[in-house]
């Protein structure tokens, strides 16, 4: 019998897919409906919009009533954005709404799910219930974005098909989480004022200044680079768009062994750190791209995403191990559910390069981002070091 805690991996799994599998089809709505790039990242940005408010409200949600209460629904809302999405193809404006509502799933799922991860891993080392959470949001980011661009790509009925497949996920991960255990926590008043741990300089200035750039680093990855070599990819450019995606998601959940190792050195940051330096390589990597054409700039494509990807899981698992270090166990959900909000803010980042690149450049925009990654680590240590110097 599976233990609690891989079966709520499997819900995380199937949320985190529904959410990623949109980004490989701007080239199928390119083509099918002639989006251009500047919608099509908006449409992408859009899922922020439900993500953001579910995120704050239901994790607070889950610290009063438990986990399973906000998991459970989530699943079905899940399986609407889907079906949304499928109507989307007759009647475009509907992607937006679909975006929205796989952000609602999400925004449902994380906070709760990564607090759930936590309590149900009370027995392994500290830090597994981050670990865990964080491989299976990955893992289902990239499979989500893979599967979705090998089926549009060679399958029939692209606008259709990927989505079904998330549907039959989400069903089967409503059966495996429906009775999963939950952990009472003690009730908080929904109308709290905001949280403790914010407040701290811990979170303030060592995670908060450089947390947009988990996603930041992702979605520039895979939603700004293919493009840039679609003309050389003509017939297999859907699939390389979700092997662009699967390589840079998959790849932050294969590196959490080498996170956990640099998190628990003597330094905390070390790990933050090393993620920022695969960052400002990986933009060095996609500034070549802008240079090149043919094999040379897909070969530059695949070196950004590895790094890119690194980074993003680093980050991430730097991040969520951080916050389940300062958080009380009665805001744990809420607290990661700000951390989340605030890693989605780097969503942003590709529809700002998408209107900045026509009149700069795309190797000017990769080249402001790594200065802007380094300055966010630079700034927040030094302001946090003489908040932190006793007068």
């Amino acid at each position: 019998m599976l233990s609690p805690w891989v079966r709520l991996a499997a819900a995380l799994f199937a949320v985190s897919w529904g959410a990623n599998q949109f980004a490989p089809m701007q080239l199928v709505y390119r083509e099918h409906l002639g989006l251009g790039n500047g919608s099509f990242t908006a449409m992408l940005a859009s899922y922020v919009v439900g993500l953001v408010p579910a995120l704050l409200y239901f994790g607070r949600v889950s610290d009063r009533f438990g986990r399973r209460a906000v998991i459970r629904p989530m699943i079905p809302v899940g399986i609407v954005s889907s079906l949304v999405l499928i109507a989307g193809a007759a009647v475009p404006d509907l992607l937006y709404l679909g975006r929205v509502l796989a952000g609602l799933a999400s925004g449902m799922a994380f906070g709760a799910g990564t607090a759930w991860m936590k309590e149900l891993s009370s027995t392994a080392p500290a830090g597994a219930g981050a670990r865990r959470a964080a491989v299976s949001l990955s893992a289902g980011f990239g499979c989500g974005a893979l599967f979705a661009g090998v089926i549009a790509q060679w399958l029939p009925a692209p606008e259709l098909l990927p989505y079904l497949v998330h549907v039959a996920l989400m069903v089967g991960a409503l059966a495996l989480v429906w009775a999963v255990p939950d952990v009472r926590v003690r009730a908080t008043d929904l109308t709290a004022t905001p949280l403790s741990v914010l407040a701290t300089p811990q979170f303030q200035w060592a995670i908060a200044p450089w947390a947009p750039w988990v996603f930041g680093v992702a979605t520039v990855s895979f939603a700004t680079l293919p493009p840039l070599v679609s003309e050389s990819l003509r017939s297999t450019s859907v699939a390389f768009t979700g092997l662009v995606a699967a390589l840079t998601l998959i790849t932050g959940a294969v590196i959490q062994p080498w996170a956990k190792r640099w998190s628990q050195q003597d330094d905390a940051a070390a790990g933050v750190r090393v993620g920022i330096a695969l960052g400002v390589l990986g933009f060095g990597a996609a500034t070549v791209i802008a240079y090149t054409d043919g094999a040379l700039s897909v070969a530059a494509i695949v070196v950004a995403a590895f790094l890119l990807g690194s980074c993003y899981g680093i980050l991430l698992g730097s991040g969520l191990a951080s916050v389940e270090k300062l958080a009380p166990a009665d805001e744990l959900a809420q607290t990661v559910a700000v951390f989340y909000c605030l890693i989605y803010i780097g969503f942003a980042v590709p529809f700002v390069i998408s209107l900045l690149a026509p009149h700069l450049g795309y190797a000017t925009c990769f080249v402001g981002a790594a200065l802007l990654m380094l300055l966010s680590v630079a700034v927040g240590r030094k302001v946090k070091d003489r908040h932190l110097t006793p007068t």
